[in-house]
């Protein structure tokens, strides 16, 4: 019964906010309510005279600078308020309306209906109620408007008085971040989290700080991704959120063990509260028991639409045959060479029908467009016709597609990047087995398998750190002139695994490789602090001189506790020497620097000396 009323109610009070926009007077409302109202509301006369001065006396009124003209509630024995001329008791007042009437109704309504001028003046008049306005933004952006969704919303946490927000506002603040990380407004995404920090509420705090973690794990800042967590815990220590959240944080850490040891902690402590529902529960005891597997489930689940192509894909992974061998040569001068077959181009073509995007020419790891709108399309074929991944070029795309959309989380690399992994090994060992030589980027089809080889090390980075070290290592033996920037990368992971000497013998034999060239800031810096944890000082302060000379804002960067984020180009290249080249080395690597014992104040003293 309540929701026929809900739904009468709804019908009703559009019509009305319909007539009352006309001209904006209470008698032009209640000529429409006797004439056409009772057919919304199962042709109820009383019932439509009662219901239209409960609805006049809440609307917002343009004429008035959106303030509602309330009318006086008459007595029982006083003329009733509908102008029936009836006393009140023998007309309205005799009436029993079905259900509650919401007091922001037609606010929301109104919100709905206004644009451009109108829907701009009526939220700077300050007189929305939040429910209102959280409900119209709700709206909003389940119908897919995004930009009128994101005013009404600015509108709700614009608001002077935090403690007035309801608490469903907490969806709407999520609905709204979403909102500036899919337009690009980063700056107002950063301004409305800075703002909720300081003033929110609790509730509110603590999910902002939950958002700021997984943001920054998506940017690959770690460090930040910590602290935020930290701060989060401190706000929610009992939220089951936190749970999930530090499983990620430790996995993308590389800390597996760790990470189901603190599952295990969090389902004691939150099964002995009793709060939880029952799959809340089982999703703390799945993640206890293996947290790499229970995300990779959760997010194909979340996938919707591509749920089922990606668990396709992984069966057949699971049953893909040995890679054929490919046409591989070595030159009198010691070049090694691939190239395409005839059989091999007719896979790719067939392939390229359903998949349609290609790979970027200029770009050592991008597409021309974004495959994943079609996604449903091109995974089903493939996982109907595995031959097509005896192709090289496949392989390639495919690999390319799984690296931009899952290649930050290490849970996926065990079930969609080690299977393909193991397809390209082979194939580089055919290459090896012709005999010592130079795998060059730019010779016959060698990038197809290079451009492969640099996606599946940066997609196996975090959940498969020492496959995707020996991958690299295995192409840069290939490769000698390192035309991918691999160096960097396996300095990088073998600081994270503690291997400080061989840390620091990759960053010689880059020096020895391109004395032409001055080695990347990441080898400089990682240079610096391997030899720095091994206790030879100077070098290290002579590396961290020739790192300054190439960026002048590392340091700075490095040793700030909370900077600004620095954004590259489209591309995600950032300039040599720029602020952005110092900000993606300090999100990659700052916890490095962090947990080493002494290091950031070494370089503070560097800095300010």
């Amino acid at each position: 019964m309540l929701a026929v009323w809900v739904e009468q109610l709804l019908g009703f009070a559009s019509g009305a906010l319909a007539a009352i926009r006309k001209d904006e007077r209470y008698p032009t409302l209640m000529a429409w309510a006797r004439e056409e109202g009772p057919s919304l509301v199962g042709g109820n006369l009383p019932l439509a005279q009662a219901l239209a001065p409960e609805l006049w006396s809440q609307t917002p009124l343009a004429r008035l600078g959106f303030a509602s003209e309330p009318l006086a509630r008459p007595g029982r024995n006083e003329p009733c308020w509908c102008d029936s001329g009836r006393k009140t008791k023998q007309c309205c007042g005799a009436v029993t309306l079905p259900g509650p009437v919401p007091a922001h109704l037609m606010w929301m309504l109104s919100l709905r209906e206004w644009k451009g001028d109108a829907l701009k003046a009526a939220l700077e008049s300050g007189r929305a109620p939040a429910q209102a306005l959280l409900e119209a933004g709700l709206i909003a952006a389940e119908t897919g408007q995004r930009g009128r969704a994101q005013q009404i919303l600015e509108s709700l946490f614009e608001r002077a008085d935090w403690s007035r927000l309801p608490e469903q506002a907490e969806p709407a603040f999520e609905i709204l971040i979403d909102l500036y990380q899919e337009r690009g407004f980063h700056r107002k995404r950063e301004a409305l989290l800075d703002a909720v920090l300081e003033r929110g509420p609790l509730f509110l705090r603590g999910v902002a700080l939950e958002r700021l973690c997984l943001m920054h794990l998506d940017n690959d800042d770690l460090d930040s991704a910590r602290a935020a967590f930290v701060r989060a815990q401190q706000a929610l220590p009992d939220s089951p959120t936190l749970a999930y959240i530090e499983a990620m944080l430790l996995l993308h850490e590389g800390h597996e063990q760790e990470a189901a040891e603190r599952a295990r902690f969090w389902f004691r402590r939150l099964a002995r509260q009793g709060d939880l529902e029952p799959d809340q529960l089982q999703f703390l005891a799945d993640l206890a028991e293996n947290p790499g597997a229970t995300l990779a489930d959760q997010l194909l689940n979340a996938e919707e639409d591509l749920a089922g192509p990606l668990a396709s894909l992984q069966a057949l992974f699971e049953a893909l045959p040995t890679a054929p061998k490919l046409a591989i040569r070595r030159t009198d001068d010691g070049r090694l060479e691939y190239r395409t077959t005839a059989r091999e181009d007719t896979l790719f073509a067939v392939w390229q029908q359903h998949f349609q995007v290609a790979v970027a020419a200029d770009s050592p790891m991008g597409l021309e467009d974004d495959p994943w709108p079609e996604a449903a399309g091109w995974l089903g074929e493939l996982c109907a016709h595995p031959e097509w991944l005896d192709a090289p070029r496949v392989v390639q795309s495919l690999t390319l597609a799984l690296t931009s959309r899952f290649g930050s989380l290490p849970w996926m690399a065990p079930s969609l990047f080690a299977p393909l992994a193991d397809r390209l090994e082979r194939w580089l060992e055919q290459v090896a087995a012709e005999g010592p030589g130079t795998l060059a980027w730019d010779d016959a089809d060698n990038a197809v398998l290079l451009r492969t080889g640099l996606a599946l090390v940066v997609g196996m980075e975090r959940g498969a750190r020492q496959r995707s070290r020996q991958l690299a290592e295995r192409l840069l033996a290939l490769d000698d002139h390192d035309s991918l920037g691999l160096r960097e990368l396996v300095l990088d992971q073998l600081l994270r695994d503690g291997r400080d000497s061989e840390a620091l013998a990759v960053s010689e034999q880059q020096v020895t490789a391109d004395a032409d060239e001055p080695p990347p800031l990441g080898l400089l810096m990682g240079r610096a602090l391997a030899l720095f944890r091994l206790a030879r000082r100077e070098e290290a302060a002579e590396a961290l001189a020739a790192a300054q000379r190439h960026n002048a804002h590392a340091l700075d960067m490095l040793c700030a506790e909370n900077p600004r984020p620095v954004h590259t180009g489209p591309d995600g290249v950032a300039e040599p020497g720029s602020r952005a080249e110092a900000w993606q080395y300090r999100t990659l690597m700052r916890d490095q620097w962090r947990a080493t014992p002494g290091a950031l104040d070494w370089l503070r003293d560097r800095f300010e000396g």
